[in-house]
């Protein structure tokens, strides 16, 4: 309105009108309304010269006037006022088109309702409406759907929280889904509600999960294994439906039994814990007790194949030394004898604690070391553990006597030269 000068005090007796001298400039403020029919007509000629037309001659020379001059074009200068408004309302038309998509979103272009293209960050433009349209989708953020509750775990949904496991139990199970979109096309042309979508897909996930595993596992050692497996079947799920959901994590926020059984199920805890106890106990006696039985065993019969082994070869022995004596009695039957006396009467007085004296032989020494036959006895009793171990195979400290500590006993007797003959002689006649 500055450009076409108009005035838009309605207190000036020129409102609307321009510098020149007009032909109701004589009138007097407050004598009549401004001429409404000259408003106009400078109003349509302004417009022509801004459109570049020319303005109306007069004959009379007179701005005024209606008998002597050619009156103004009204029906052109409507027509001009028209088009201005269609040209203004039209870049008005195209700058709707317009649009900003902020940083970490997407543009979606819609042309008669049809996906067109999509947009990156930044200014862009479309046609406006009613050929195309457009919707911002945030394709960086990360989005989050909750099952089993809403906000806090305390507010539970029974029905999307209470599962059955593999061994016919129930189990309350709360967790959240964090997802991206990988797709902004898929997320909003293939899902008719896409949280609501997301949510349904991760509870049958879970499900099946679970129903496939027992309660102990799922409480317990498998929850991570779980989870994991959850995600990987929700992202199978997700891409069947070509949804354009990338599944980031699984949280598993609460796992127990359903509250009405929590204190039973307490107590069959502490029960299954009490019988392991009882279990790591028995088996650590049967450790403890197990090993020695059996090293015993071990040692009995190591020790009997020992002592059978002895017995053989004595026999054998003495079959083999009976043999030998044999042929030298055939030889020498009284150098025999002799030998076989003397070798028999010493065996039994090594072995003997107790010394016969002949007193009426009137012995004028006896000596008897009890110390060193009590030794005696002790030696030969290790001599010959040490010989059945050999024979058995088993380790044996030997022990070697002193020769200070082997018994003697010294027994001077004088025997009548008549005794010594006739002993001889009765051996001869033996």
């Amino acid at each position: 309105m500055k450009r076409l000068g108009l005035k838009l005090s309605l207190n000036d007796p020129r409102w609307g009108k321009d510098n020149k001298p007009q032909a109701n400039e004589n009138k007097k403020p407050g004598e009549g309304p401004p001429d409404m029919e000259q408003l106009w007509r400078d109003f349509n000629q302004r417009l022509n010269g801004l459109f570049g037309q020319k303005r109306p001659n007069n004959n009379n020379g007179g701005d005024g006037g209606d008998g002597g001059g050619n009156r103004p074009d009204i029906t052109g200068g409507m027509r001009a006022t028209a088009g201005a408004i269609g040209v203004v309302a039209a870049l008005i038309w195209l700058a709707s088109g317009s649009f900003i998509v902020q940083e970490g979103q997407t543009g979606v272009v819609y042309t008669f309702g049809k996906v067109s293209h999509t947009t990156g960050s930044g200014f862009n433009w479309r046609w406006p409406y009613p050929f195309q349209s457009d919707e911002t989708v945030k394709v960086s953020q990360m989005r989050m759907v909750e099952i089993g509750y809403r906000g806090n775990i305390k507010n539970k949904q029974a029905r999307e929280s209470l599962m059955l496991t593999d061994d016919e139990n129930i189990i309350d199970i709360q967790f959240a889904v964090q997802f991206k979109l990988k797709d902004p096309v898929a997320w909003l042309m293939n899902n008719r509600d896409e949280e609501d979508t997301v949510r349904q897909v991760a509870e049958t996930s879970i499900r099946e999960i679970v129903g496939k595993n027992k309660m102990d596992f799922v409480l317990y050692e498998g929850r991570d294994k779980v989870a994991f497996e959850t995600q990987q079947l929700m992202q199978q799920i997700l891409d069947r439906y070509a949804s354009g959901v990338l599944v980031s994590s699984v949280t598993l926020q609460a796992v127990q039994p359903p509250e009405q059984v929590q204190i039973a199920f307490d107590d069959a805890v502490k029960a299954g814990q009490d019988l392991e106890r009882q279990k790591n106990e028995g088996q650590a006696y049967a450790n403890d007790v197990i090993p020695k039985a059996r090293g015993t065993a071990s040692r009995l019969m190591q020790e009997a194949e020992g002592y059978r082994s002895m017995v053989v070869e004595n026999a054998t022995g003495n079959a083999s030394r009976f043999k030998q004596v044999l042929v030298e009695y055939q030889k020498a039957p009284g150098v025999t004898r002799d030998r076989l006396y003397l070798e028999t009467m010493q065996q039994i007085f090594s072995s003997a604690s107790k010394v016969m004296v002949d007193a009426k032989s009137g012995s004028n020494l006896l000596y008897l070391p009890l110390d060193k036959l009590i030794a005696q006895a002790a030696a030969t009793d290790a001599q010959a553990t040490a010989a059945r171990a050999a024979q058995s195979g088993l380790p044996a400290a030997t022990t070697t006597m002193p020769s200070e500590l082997m018994p003697s006993v010294e027994v001077n007797r004088t025997r009548d030269a008549r005794s010594r003959d006739s002993n001889s002689r009765d051996r001869e006649s033996r």
